[in-house]
């Protein structure tokens, strides 16, 4: 047993890891706030910030945004058939409203319903009997423990030993990268933990919806908790989402921006996450992520690739030996312009979906 806390806590587990048809979506809420509409006029070119601890990106060419009907606000979809949720009644979507939801599906007619926390939008949501086991680097951030922890201290030992800057400034960087979709759009924080980035994302006032997304109930049970911490947390403009990476609740094309923070190497298959997320980009829209990679004097010990292989059977974790590996996921599932800041092992890439 102890032998395999310790495997689990290792370096390389530390981290989180549109059809037409319409559905049915119900809220039995009367507080829902409504959320400002958002268009986008101009390209602006990607650029990123430059800090002492950061070396520079690679500039990448200027992109448009493009809308095509859906709103920036209704983009829930049905996780089995992807049909969009159409509303009734109020369309508001907000962190408070979410408590006694309920969406149905029009097409597959099942029905998803929201909990005092968040809305549970897996494809095996309801099910009484039938539980699905995950890879261990999954299931270890389900618990109440791990999920505890994760801001308190296990995310921030990444600026000591993985060579992130920091959240204030990581923060930073991301915005840059963003810029070509800033305005009013909204941002999926994919595997978002217990939401740290959500909650900075939701204050910046950028975005008029940001979606916190995690397949661990406690993790957005604590993502839920920091927001009734804080004063005057701009509830209306969030929501908290359970999902599967691999099958995101959300309408084809309506997706602004989707960021993963120290996330894609805990996910069990990085290259159908990233062509879900592919999926559900805006043409012009941007996918951001953090995450380790083992060159340098890594590259050095023996039979490294076996190694990350056979890690990857035990825990479902990938290890990144290369910057090229990123890249190549990402080109195989269609995003170009991929970009990339460095620091040590840390490492911020960026990919567009073309218009």
């Amino acid at each position: 047993m102890k032998t395999v806390v310790g495997n689990l806590c290792s370096p390389f587990l530390l981290s989180q890891l549109g059809n037409s048809r319409p559905c049915l979506l119900k809220l039995r809420t009367s507080a829902a706030s409504p959320l400002f509409k958002r268009s986008f006029a101009a390209a602006i070119k990607v650029r990123a910030a430059a800090y002492s601890a950061v070396v520079g990106v690679e500039p990448t060419e200027p992109v448009v945004v493009q809308n095509d009907g859906i709103s920036s606000n209704n983009i829930l979809a049905c996780p089995i058939c992807y049909d969009p949720f159409s509303s009734s009644g109020d369309p508001g979507l907000s962190v408070a409203s979410v408590s006694g939801s309920s969406f149905q599906c029009r097409t597959c007619k099942k029905t998803y319903f929201g909990n005092e926390t968040h809305i549970d939008l897996t494809t095996a949501s309801g099910a009484k009997d039938y539980g699905e086991s995950k890879p261990v680097s999954t299931e270890m951030f389900r618990t109440p423990l791990v999920s505890y922890l994760y801001e308190r201290g296990w995310r921030q030992s990444f600026t000591v030993w993985g060579g992130f800057p920091g959240p204030e400034k990581e923060f930073e960087l991301i915005k840059d990268f963003l810029k070509p979709v800033l305005g009013g759009g909204n941002i999926i924080d994919a595997s978002c933990g217990s939401g740290m980035f959500s909650r900075l994302f939701a204050k910046s006032g950028l975005f008029s919806l940001v979606v916190a997304l995690d397949y661990s109930e406690n993790m957005l049970k604590e993502c839920y908790g920091f927001i009734q911490q804080e004063d005057n947390f701009p509830k209306e403009n969030m929501i908290l989402v359970r999902a599967d990476i691999s099958r995101l609740p959300f309408a084809t094309s309506s997706v602004d921006a989707v960021h993963a923070g120290a996330a894609i190497h805990c996910w069990p298959s990085p290259s159908s996450a990233v062509a879900e997320i592919s999926r559900v980009l805006r043409p012009g829209g941007v996918f951001v992520a953090t995450t380790f990679i083992l060159d340098g004097p890594f590259s050095l010990i023996p039979f490294q690739r076996k190694i990350a292989q056979r890690t990857k059977q035990m825990s479902g974790n990938q290890l990144f030996t290369s910057e090229s590996e990123l890249q190549d996921i990402c080109q195989a599932c269609g995003l170009v312009g991929f970009t990339k800041v460095r620091n040590g092992r840390f490492v911020m890439i960026s990919a567009t979906k073309p218009i």
